[in-house]
C-alpha cells in the first residue's frame, strides 16, 4: 500500500478494469494540495449549467469549484459506460476498503468524496464528513454519518458558545440545496461526456440526497433499532 494512503488528509481510489486497465485518483482533504492541469475543459466554466443557486460569480470564480475536482474522473473514465464491472480498492487512514461493483456504484463514492471537499459553497458542511469517509455507504449508513456529523458540529458550536441548531432545521437546507447541486453537476457531466458513468454517478447521489432528506421531513424510526439502549 502507498505509504501516502495512510495519511489521513490523502484518500486513494484505485479502480481495476476487466481489460487490465487501472486508474489511481487521489482526494487531497487539506485545501491547495489538489492537483489540476493547466488546460481546463469549457464545461468547468462557472457559468456553463450553473446551479441557479450557486452563489459565486464568475469574476471571483470563473470556475465551478466541484467542476474542477471532476475533470480527472471525466477525461479517463467517460469512455466506460455505467454497468461496467469494476474492482475498486480505496486506500484511507491505514485501512484497505476493496469492492467489486459497478463503475455507477463506484463512481457515486468516489464523487460524494470529491464534492464534499471541492470547496463548492453548498458542499463544505460535508467536509466534516469528508475527514471520515466510508467507501460505498448504503442509505442508513449515509444517514447514520449525517445525522451523528451534524449535531456533533452543533455540539462543538454550543461548546463554543455560538447557536446551536438541535432542530436540524439547518441541515434540511443543507440536503435541499444538496440536491440542486447534484442536477447542476448531472447537466455540466451530460454535455460532458459519452457513456453514461458520469451522469449516473451523480444520479446514485442524488438518490441518497433524496432518502436523506425525505428521513429529515419525515422521519419514520429508521434507526431506532440500533439505539434501544437509549430509550430504556
Amino acid at each position: 500500500m502507498d505509504l501516502e494512503a495512510a495519511d489521513d488528509s490523502v484518500i486513494l481510489y484505485r479502480f481495476h478494469f476487466a481489460d487490465g486497465r487501472s486508474w489511481d485518483h487521489r482526494i487531497a482533504l487539506q485545501p491547495g494540495t489538489t492537483e489540476q492541469g493547466t488546460a481546463l475543459p469549457d464545461w468547468t466554466r462557472l457559468e456553463f449549467h450553473q446551479c441557479r443557486h450557486c452563489p459565486l460569480r464568475p469574476e471571483q470564480s470563473p470556475r465551478c469549484p466541484f467542476a474542477q475536482a471532476l475533470v480527472a474522473p471525466v477525461e479517463l473514465l467517460a469512455q466506460s459506460p455505467s454497468y461496467e464491472r469494476v474492482e475498486v480498492e480505496v486506500h484511507w487512514r491505514g485501512r484497505e476498503t476493496r469492492q467489486h461493483t459497478t463503475l455507477q456504484r463506484a463512481l457515486g463514492s468516489l464523487l460524494g468524496a470529491l464534492g464534499a471537499t471541492s470547496g463548492c459553497p453548498h458542499t463544505r458542511m460535508l467536509k466534516a464528513m469528508a475527514w471520515f469517509h466510508q467507501p460505498f455507504s448504503g442509505t442508513e449508513e449515509t444517514l447514520f454519518r449525517v445525522f451523528g456529523s451534524y449535531l456533533l458540529g452543533q455540539y462543538l458550536r454550543q461548546q463554543r458558545g455560538l447557536s446551536a441548531d438541535w432542530s436540524m432545521s439547518g441541515l434540511r437546507e443543507v440536503y435541499r440545496n444538496l440536491r440542486q447541486v447534484n442536477l447542476g453537476m448531472s447537466g455540466r457531466l451530460r454535455a460532458a461526456v459519452v457513456e453514461d458513468s458520469g451522469p449516473n454517478g451523480m444520479v446514485l447521489l442524488d438518490l441518497l440526497a433524496a432518502d436523506t432528506l425525505y428521513s429529515l421531513e419525515q422521519y419514520e424510526g429508521e434507526l431506532d433499532r440500533f439505539f434501544q439502549a437509549y430509550f430504556e
